[in-house]
């Protein structure tokens, strides 16, 4: 039995053994300590915001980050069907109500369009949108430069979901750094990780206070306990905003890693008709993960039957993420839909991305996609 190739593993390595040591030696186990304000401030600095908070998920930065633009129980929030259920699940924490639009089904990220005609219909019926939250898909940006002034001419606070994008930009500028507040993940299967992890990066510094105090179980500044609200058990440990720093320093490596991946992938697939690369040209992504387009009419195989084919070999795929629309937990909820995303969720596959998947793993992968393409196409 061989050993299984994951799709996006942890890439750990002696220098965040170092720095888990170091900071187990300093005496700071507790969630508050050195490591923790050093690895906000060196975030905040990769991204070039003002400031940073780390918390324990991203999710739990989601949640913070719709507090803290104002978000409230009565409102509407404008959502990408096309993304993990946590971008959706943070609206209704607040309860607050998502809705959901589709994406441009060439990048997988929301259809700017689609955002534009979704906030005058909301708004022509008495609705108060309270946020629009774009994803920047597998490691892509959005389209800022058309989706921010259609926030700004609405006056809809933009909330940047850059859980799979840290280290991409766009037009030259960072992944998080978009709109009044950007959320990132550390989540054991991201580009960098602290285990389980997530924090808030703005300019808003009010904002940020905010957030910190809430995640904090909304403690007051008094010698006993002492809470005038409700608050949360966010805060990240010290411990693994120590892992982080290390992870930081390694991130380029890291990316170039994940971008030669995908490179060699495009390589691999450009001679085979109806099948294309998400964002291949995207020279701005962290190649987070590379995801494959499949169309059956034109190749004679299926994405399913190519994800098959590598888990009978033990190598991992994951298909797209399946559209919010489509989860029973949001069964009815309203949404501007063209198909894209459902799409993209048929007929979309990731493929193995992690920087620290091995040589002879990488080989195994191309190797049994090699076979499975002389099956298919040359035989």
């Amino acid at each position: 039995m061989t050993d299984t190739v994951h799709l996006s593993p942890p890439d750990i390595g002696p220098l965040e053994e170092s720095y888990l040591i170091a900071a187990l030696r300093s005496g700071w186990a507790a969630p508050a300590g050195p490591d923790l304000e050093a690895f906000e401030q060196a975030i905040a600095r990769r991204v070039g915001t003002d400031g940073a908070v780390a918390v324990n998920s991203g999710t739990a930065a989601l949640h913070l980050a719709l507090l803290g633009v104002g978000v409230g129980p009565d409102d509407v929030v404008i959502v990408p069907t096309l993304t993990f259920v946590a971008t959706a699940n943070a609206v209704r924490y607040i309860g607050a109500r998502p809705v959901f639009v589709d994406c441009d089904p060439r990048t997988g990220n929301v259809d700017v369009d689609l955002v534009d005609e979704l906030i005058r219909r909301l708004r022509s019926r008495g609705e108060r949108v309270g946020a629009i939250v774009p994803v920047d898909m597998f490691g892509s940006c959005a389209d800022y430069r058309a989706l921010t002034p259609v926030c700004v001419e609405a006056g809809v606070p933009l909330v940047e979901d850059a859980a799979e994008a840290l280290g991409a930009s766009h037009d030259g500028r960072p992944a998080g750094s978009f709109g009044r507040v950007g959320v990132l993940s550390f989540n054991g299967n991201k580009i960098m990780t602290t285990s389980g992890g997530g924090m808030l990066v703005s300019d808003d510094t009010t904002l940020l206070a905010r957030a910190r105090h809430l995640a904090t179980q909304a403690r007051e500044p008094a010698r006993h306990y002492e809470h005038h609200e409700t608050g949360y058990n966010y805060r990240l440990s010290n411990l693994l905003a120590a892992l982080g720093r290390a992870q930081l320093l390694r991130l380029d490596g890291m990316i170039a890693r994940r971008r030669h991946l995908r490179d060699s992938y495009a390589k691999l697939f450009a001679p085979v008709p109806g099948v294309r690369l998400l964002n291949a040209e995207d020279t701005e992504s962290n190649c987070w993960l590379t995801v494959i387009t499949v169309e059956p009419d034109r190749c004679g195989w299926r994405a399913d039957d190519l994800a098959v084919h590598l888990a009978e070999r033990d190598i991992e795929t994951r298909p797209v993420w399946k559209p919010m629309h489509l989860q029973p937990v949001h069964r009815g909820a309203e949404g501007l839909l063209t198909g894209a995303a459902e799409r993209l969720f048929t007929d979309g596959v990731a493929l193995p991305s992690g920087s620290a998947l091995t040589e002879p793993q990488t080989a195994r992968v191309f190797t049994a996609i090699d076979e499975f393409l002389g099956l298919r196409v040359r035989g």
